[in-house]
């Protein structure tokens, strides 16, 4: 994850030290006039100094995202060049100690977001400047485009430019590595070794004295390969004919790959949300481009209602999530967006029945983050195949044994583990599409679907809690009194089991290493699992549950939310 670590300098210092090395003029421009107005003895500007250069934005496992601007503590071209310069040399020292005398290579990819064109450009410039093979995406692409590339062309290693669905004035870079790793996100200790190598490049060398060199533009047919790959996840059945539904890009990348994907696979094109088709980093019909948040899905439902759709896909701005509404005259607008849940146990459950019919079994296998439904391992069990639950984030999930599925609720789905070691968006859409088109086949619909679900494996649902805060510290000062004073019941229903994974004790799960995470199983079957974001300044609850029936599970969940709220805000005073 991103995050910031302490800085030695004193904030006038380095920002001094940092403004002689900046290649750009904006941000040049935007920190001197900081300087200017420091030294002249303002007080806002010296404060805005301290939180830009008294910290730096720290490159874990998430890579590096943070907000655009001047400063060892934002994402600048600085930082950048210095991350790039770093990863260069971790790639060229383990190319050294496995005796490889080939460059390492490295692929490149960018969405839409500002800068993520320059960021991208600078870094290729810079792999090949350290004696690297860098090749760069011809044009702004989907993450999933950038994870299928680091396979496809044999890659050592890959650098995406993107923040996702972060608010507008963010970017972010996330790094992935080849061979072995087969396109995964990176993992510790491969995250501290590569931030060793940055600080390094930091403290010793100005980013203006960098070698530069020519990279390589990468041909059209990579982007022709994940179209072919994608649309052999579900070629279109009959019951596609005639279908009508809306989608939107979020304002991000993710159109014209789907789109040609469609086209291949043989499913009718969609009716777009026309304000949100085109890439537009400023985002203008949003306040944050995450479907997940309130309102982001509004412009969708409005095109909905008009078309008469019957159900809604939308993407976030760099395609690796992707988001599923469908009619439901008990919402407020006549349109309701699943949760990631409900909409990874549907692509859980294609994916079983599809390794069923092909005779897979145990130790292939379906995977899911921890915080994600229990209803996986359900489905898993059912069709007699292994089960993994797995820390948050897609580094992990990728790299659960025999993996045929693997998904988390944060609308993040790997339905094609063959190609792409990754959240992808776009296949995920696909997916969907084939499982529709069959269901309409049937005279069924998308929510047909989820009431068989529920019939044949149970009534699952979850939910979450929240928490955004402007400090940090407030997150761990209320993961620290959890610690202190466990419950002994939420909601009216006992604790039956407090499990500390980063303590790692007994009770804990040992299938998966350390983390900043307590999870804790009520008498019911009920669970809630709390931890820090990993992108985000936010505290998470999660809660699940199973009922003997909807209104059941309905009512189990509510009890739940409201047990959970009142315990992080105890927690918090």
């Amino acid at each position: 994850m991103s995050g910031a670590t302490d800085a030695t300098p004193a904030p006038l210092a380095a920002a001094r030290a940092w403004l002689a090395q900046d290649p750009d003029e904006v941000t040049r421009a935007e920190l001197a006039a900081l300087i200017r107005d420091a030294e002249a003895g303002d007080a806002a500007a010296a404060a805005d100094l301290h939180d830009r250069f008294g910290a730096r934005l720290a490159f874990g496992t998430a890579g590096l995202r943070g907000r655009l601007g001047a400063g060892s503590n934002r994402m600048n071209r600085v930082l950048v060049a210095q991350a790039a310069a770093g990863f260069a040399a971790y790639l060229v020292e383990k190319a050294g100690s496995a005796g490889t005398d080939a460059p390492p290579t490295v692929v490149i990819g960018y969405d839409g977001r500002r800068n993520s064109d320059v960021f991208a450009q600078d870094s290729a410039e810079l792999f090949a400047g350290a004696g690297l093979r860098a090749i760069l995406l011809p044009r702004l692409l989907p993450t999933p485009v950038l994870a299928f590339a680091v396979r496809h062309l044999g890659a050592d290693a890959g650098v995406m430019v993107t923040a996702s669905h972060n608010p507008p004035d963010d970017n972010g870079y996330k790094v992935y590595l080849g061979g072995a790793d087969e396109g995964s996100q990176i993992v510790s200790p491969a995250d501290a070794e590569i931030a060793a190598h940055i600080d390094r490049v930091a403290a010793e060398a100005s980013v203006a004295d960098l070698p530069r060199g020519a990279y390589e533009l990468a041909d059209e047919a990579v982007i022709d390969a994940y179209v072919a790959a994608t649309a052999t996840v579900a070629p279109a059945p009959a019951g596609a004919a005639g279908m009508n539904w809306v989608y939107t890009a979020m304002h991000g990348v993710g159109y014209e790959t789907l789109s040609a994907i469609l086209r291949l696979a043989g499913y009718p094109l969609p009716v777009v949300v026309e304000q949100q088709i085109e890439p537009d980093g400023a985002f203008p019909t949003v306040a944050f481009p995450n479907p997940e948040e309130p309102g982001a899905m509004d412009l969708s439902f409005a095109t909905a209602r008009e078309a008469g759709a019957e159900f809604v896909l939308a993407n976030d701005p760099d395609a690796d999530r992707l988001a599923v509404a469908i009619p439901d005259p008990a919402a407020e607008g006549g349109w309701r967006r699943l949760t990631g849940n409900e909409t990874g146990l549907l692509l859980g459950w294609r994916a079983a029945q599809r390794a069923a019919d092909a005779g897979l079994v145990a130790p292939a296998s379906l995977a899911c983050s921890l915080v994600s439904s229990p209803g996986l391992e359900t489905v898993a069990g059912h069709y007699g195949l292994d089960f993994h639950a797995t820390l948050t984030g897609f580094k992990w999930i990728s790299r659960a044994p025999g993996l045929v599925f693997g998904f988390e609720e944060a609308l993040g789905y790997l339905v094609n583990p063959e190609t792409v070691r990754d959240k992808d968006g776009v296949s995920a859409a696909v997916a969907l599409l084939g499982m529709i088109a069959e269901a309409r086949e049937q005279g069924r619909t998308l929510a047909d679907l989820l009431d068989q679900f529920a019939v044949t494996f149970g009534f699952f649902q979850s939910g979450q809690v929240s928490l955004r805060v402007d400090d940090v510290s407030i997150i761990a000062r209320i993961m620290a009194a959890l610690r202190a004073a466990p419950p002994a019941e939420i909601g009216g229903v006992a604790v039956e089991r407090f499990e500390d994974l980063l303590t790692g004790d007994e009770d804990a799960s040992a299938d998966v290493p350390p983390a900043d995470v307590l999870r804790l199983r009520l008498a019911d079957g009920s669970r809630v699992i709390v931890r820090p974001s990993g992108t985000e300044p936010k505290l998470k609850a999660y809660l699940d549950v199973r009922g003997d029936s909807a209104d059941d599970a309905a009512a189990r969940l509510a009890a739940l939310d409201a047990g959970a709220r009142a315990l992080i805000a105890a927690a918090q005073a």
